[in-house]
């Protein structure tokens, strides 16, 4: 059965409506289902022309997911550019945004480790690894481990 450019825009709108989307993931899954690279690209046109795809929103949105979730900016930035997002609209994006990531690191660390100090040396390498697995650069690693 052949796929009409409308049932691409309508796929695509509905994932849309579930949460936002960059370009190149839509785009992938759209691919997933059975849609050639032509019709994709003119369903996002026609979607980015309109305002219902935008890199930008979707930055944002999981930004403030990911910070919620207390991640560091390593880490949120290797998501966005993995999920094609350019680089340029993700330094804006973290940029306005402006997050304290020291206090992030510190809000983290006492999630996960409670409010007793490190101990020894062995235990601040652990929890020195903790963060940079969580994205935070070795710098704010090491300063949140100072309090």
């Amino acid at each position: 059965m052949a796929q009409t450019q409308r049932d691409v825009e309508e796929v695509a709108v509905g994932l849309l409506a579930r949460r936002e989307h960059g370009r190149a993931e839509l785009a992938r899954k759209l691919a997933q289902r059975g849609f050639t690279a032509q019709e994709i690209d003119t369903a996002l046109d026609q979607l980015e022309a309109r305002d219902w795809l935008s890199n930008r929103r979707y930055a944002e949105s999981l930004l403030r997911s990911r910070l919620a979730k207390r991640h560091g900016p390593l880490k949120i930035r290797a998501e966005l550019r993995q999920n094609g997002v350019p680089e340029q609209i993700v330094a804006e994006v973290i940029d306005e945004q402006s997050p304290d990531w020291l206090e992030l690191a510190r809000e983290q660390l006492a999630k996960r480790f409670g409010d007793e100090p490190a101990g020894d040396q062995r235990e601040r390498a652990r929890r020195f690894r903790h963060l940079q697995a969580r994205g935070f650069p070795s710098d704010i690693a090491r300063a949140a481990l100072m309090d």
